[in-house]
């Protein structure tokens, strides 16, 4: 234990809380502007296969989102009990965290590898019966789904360079995956440089030999760089206690994602009772929306260690400040994101869209559902502080207003006028609603918590082995 005392004090505890927000976060932003990047990509490529190729890949949305939800959320619970544990100077417990969070990537692996190889058809068939779709998505998601082990240990990974403020390797992981993606992209879809035309299905290979790269260097860069936390099998027991723990935040982040999933699923069942067209705006509006919403989901999840770490460490008033810059920077990104959609939305949207009806049909909901973004910033700056001080109870509360009892209800309401410009006007309004709530929550933990967190002597150590 005396070899651990010396080891200084991390960053987390002793940086200008704005020069190290910006630390982390920055290259966490860049890095999410790069997935966000690729992401349209697949979408801009797909969309000159044909709209029934878009409409495909735009159904199948909601298991991707529930795919990378179970990952950010198991990522999340263990990055957040990891800072805690960093700030108390308790590095036997972050290795074990650290180890039985490879664990969980592995289970959830086989998960949806499961998922892939037998129910992906029947969750296509279950929305629409056009042939081609059916056949393209299915396709699609079973590589996605099959061979996931590339995206579920990237993130852990990814996650503990997070952890240890070592952000910029993370960040170089994500844009030589993306980067990796989007050149496959090209040549796989159209059957490029020998290889054959394979589609919709290249779009899915080129996605996950991405995200198997990136995987492989966030390892290298932790084994040579990451000097905080050790990986290591010798001697290694999954921890039912460690891994209760993780998921005692993880679960309320997956199930905010799986929230979200059925909230997708939903709305493509109401809008493809319009019409084909309405789906593909859907999708093409949350690939195009991520590359505003992404820096600001980089931006919490550099808040996140930060927070976490010195709530351990008992510093409620980096904690605050902390917090009040990330509002600030997240409501500058939302406005900035307000007026792109405002403004410029038939640019935006001709990438993907030629049809003049389809475009008449994304130009009214980005500039509706935009009207909701600057809301967004309140919900999603808060619910990152209750990730981090552990109540993911709280964030799950804020998504469930959000998307099932906010948005998805009032998308039903609105759609029977016949008009599916106005299922649009359902996003603002749940946006509005949930901000609320989300203030209300965090009044009461910052009145019953924060006010009365002690400061712990800088540098003391914990002798809490209860992990």
């Amino acid at each position: 234990m005396n070899e651990e005392v010396k080891i200084p004090e991390n960053i987390m505890g002793t940086m200008p809380e704005n020069k190290l927000l910006l630390k982390i976060s920055v290259p966490l932003v860049f890095s999410m502007l790069v997935q966000a990047l690729y992401n349209v990509v697949d979408s801009f490529f797909v969309s000159k296969i044909s709209e029934n190729a878009l409409t495909a890949v735009s159904l199948a949305f909601p298991v991707q989102n529930l795919m990378i939800g179970v990952g950010v959320g198991t990522g999340i619970g263990m990055n957040a009990l990891l800072s805690r544990r960093l700030g108390q100077k308790n590095y036997p417990a972050v290795n074990s965290a650290a180890m039985n969070g490879l664990v969980l990537s592995l289970a959830n692996t086989l998960i949806f590898m499961v998922f892939g190889i037998f129910f992906a058809g029947a969750y296509f068939r279950s929305q629409t019966d056009v042939a081609e779709i059916v056949t393209s998505g299915t396709a699609y998601l079973s590589i996605c789904t099959a061979i996931s082990f590339g995206v579920f240990f990237d993130f852990t990974f990814s996650r503990l360079l997070q952890s240890t403020g070592l952000t910029k390797h993370a960040m170089v992981g994500q844009i030589i995956g993306a980067l990796t993606n989007i050149g496959l992209d090209w040549v796989l879809i159209f059957g490029h440089l020998g290889f054959p035309k394979l589609g919709v299905a290249g779009a899915a290979y080129a996605t996950v030999i991405g995200q198997i790269v990136s995987m492989l260097f966030d390892l290298l860069f932790n084994r040579i760089a990451n000097k905080e936390i050790q990986l290591e099998l010798k001697g290694f027991r999954p921890s039912l206690s460690v891994i209760g723990q993780i998921y005692a935040v993880g679960v309320p982040a997956i199930l905010n994602s799986t929230l979200f999933s059925f909230f997708t699923f939903g709305m493509n069942r109401i809008l493809i009772g319009f019409s084909t067209a309405a789906t593909a705006v859907m999708g093409v509006y949350f690939k195009i929306q991520s590359f505003i919403f992404m820096p600001v989901f980089g931006l919490n999840s550099g808040m996140i260690p930060i927070v976490a770490y010195n709530f351990g460490a008992g510093r409620p008033d980096r904690i605050r400040k902390t917090m009040r810059l990330g509002l600030m920077y997240a409501l500058g990104i939302m406005i900035i994101g307000v007026l792109l959609f405002q403004l410029m939305p038939e640019k935006i949207l001709s990438l993907f869209i030629d049809k003049p009806e389809t475009m008449a049909i994304g130009v009214a909901a980005l500039k509706t559902i935009s009207l909701g973004f600057v809301f967004s910033a309140v919900v999603f700056v808060i619910s990152s502080v209750f990730q981090a001080l552990g109540h993911g109870v709280h964030a799950l509360i804020v998504q469930s207003v959000r998307q099932l009892i906010g948005a998805l209800p009032l998308a039903y309401l609105f759609s029977l006028s016949g008009n599916v410009n106005m299922v649009w006007w359902a996003m603002p309004a749940a946006e509005v609603l949930t901000a609320a709530v989300t203030l209300l929550l965090f009044r009461s933990i910052n009145r019953n918590q924060l006010a009365k967190l002690e400061p712990r002597p800088c540098g003391s150590p914990t002798l809490d082995t209860g992990d």
